[in-house]
């Protein structure tokens, strides 16, 4: 990956030992260059409340978007966003609503009730269907609440020499379709959606990151596309050395939407049930499962479970892990730094390592927590507030 690949992923990912004896939870920083003070990050892992693991189901080709006949059920497939699920949800789900849509068919039935299930469920709702929601999991205890939150629309979401011609103008109508419609979510009691700034701080010499285990060594040129959401997002400034208020020599800040997962989620399924959808337990081992429904049409949102469901090898995990430090209210803004991301939520803060490239987790289906891992991100931002 160039650097310009590699900077431009960082501006994505921001939008658009033992800690506990480096006593991080001091004064605010910013003093230095008489910017305005940011309160501190208290980085101590005491304070880690749980870690989590997501599997991004990552698809060469881009997402599946595409019509399947299993035995007598029309089955549309929505899967397959790698790390762009909750991003590109809505616009997603609308080109999954149209294809479930054709012909007439007013009874829907919708597998998963994830970030993409959810989404087309209230879009076929609003259309006039008739729509019940069938997983074995409700959301929290789906991956897409693994998720980091932030607005990333192309992280992960295709190879550059796999996509067919017309992928990425269709990418494009994925994420702003979606953008748009999570405007109308922002102020929204227990801020579903929010605006947060964002700073992305570089040292002169940018210091190398170990790529992390890997299980397969095969390298993968990702899709860039952030160019063609030109002016849909303000660009990122950058900072002079008076208003920069953290101890590195560069800084660029910015305001990026994030997905407050927990309450999004929440208000996502009272909607969707308030309007007259139902969501029933139901465990699927094969499509052959598929003949209990009595639902003509089935709107398949399973994500990384489509891998073992439809025997889609094509699906490829990509481990990302996030330690969830106890909330801090008062902090309201995320940074990126040595790779490392840190993200305020109402629920916990983020603290996640990305790798040096896309590839850091590709091909990693082990969902077990590592405490290590949650150690060396905290302690590679702990210098920024000594």
């Amino acid at each position: 990956m160039t650097e310009a690949a590699r900077s431009s992923r960082r501006t994505v990912i921001m939008g658009l030992g033992s800690l506990g004896a480096l006593g991080l939870a001091g004064c605010a920083i910013g003093t230095r260059s008489g910017a305005p003070p940011l309160p501190p990050l208290r980085l101590q892992m005491s304070r880690v409340a749980r870690i989590t693991v997501c599997l991004r189901p990552f698809r060469a080709a881009g997402p599946r978007l595409e019509v399947e006949t299993v035995g007598d059920k029309r089955v549309v497939h929505n899967y397959g966003h790698g790390g762009s699920g909750w991003s590109l949800a809505w616009g997603s789900s609308t080109i999954a609503t149209g294809m479930a849509l054709e012909g007439g068919t007013r009874e829907v039935a919708v597998i998963g009730c994830g970030a993409l299930g959810l989404t087309s469920a209230l879009l076929l709702r609003r259309a006039g269907a008739r729509v019940t929601i069938y997983a074995k999991e409700r959301l929290p205890q789906t991956r897409s609440a693994r998720a980091t939150g932030t607005w990333s629309p192309d992280s992960r979401i295709a190879a550059t020499d796999s996509v067919t011609p017309t992928f990425p103008a269709q990418w494009e109508e994925m994420a702003r379709t979606s953008y748009a419609t999570y405007q109308s979510y922002i102020g929204l009691p227990g801020e579903p959606v929010a605006m947060s700034d964002r700073y992305v701080l570089f040292d002169d010499a940018v210091q190398p990151t170990p790529a992390g285990p890997n299980i397969s060594a095969e390298e993968v040129h990702f899709a860039s596309y952030g160019q063609r959401l030109a002016g849909l997002t303000s660009p990122y400034r950058y900072l002079p050395t008076n208003e920069n208020p953290f101890p590195v020599a560069h800084a660029r800040v910015g305001t990026s939407m994030q997905f407050n997962i927990a309450a999004l989620g929440q208000r996502l399924t009272d909607d969707f049930l308030r309007e007259g959808g139902q969501i029933v337990d139901m465990t699927f081992d094969t499509p052959a499962d598929l003949a209990r429904l009595r639902e003509p049409v089935v709107v398949n949102c399973t994500g990384y479970g489509a891998r073992a469901l439809w025997k889609d090898e094509s699906v490829v995990p990509v481990r990302g892990q996030i330690a969830w430090l106890m909330p801090q209210p008062e902090v309201r803004y995320g940074l990126f730094y040595r790779h490392v991301l840190m993200l305020p939520h109402p629920e916990g803060i983020v603290v996640q390592e990305t790798g040096r490239n896309d590839m850091y987790g590709y091909g990693n289906a082990d969902e077990a927590p590592d405490r290590s891992e949650a150690a060396t991100a905290m302690a590679t931002i702990a210098p920024l507030y000594r």
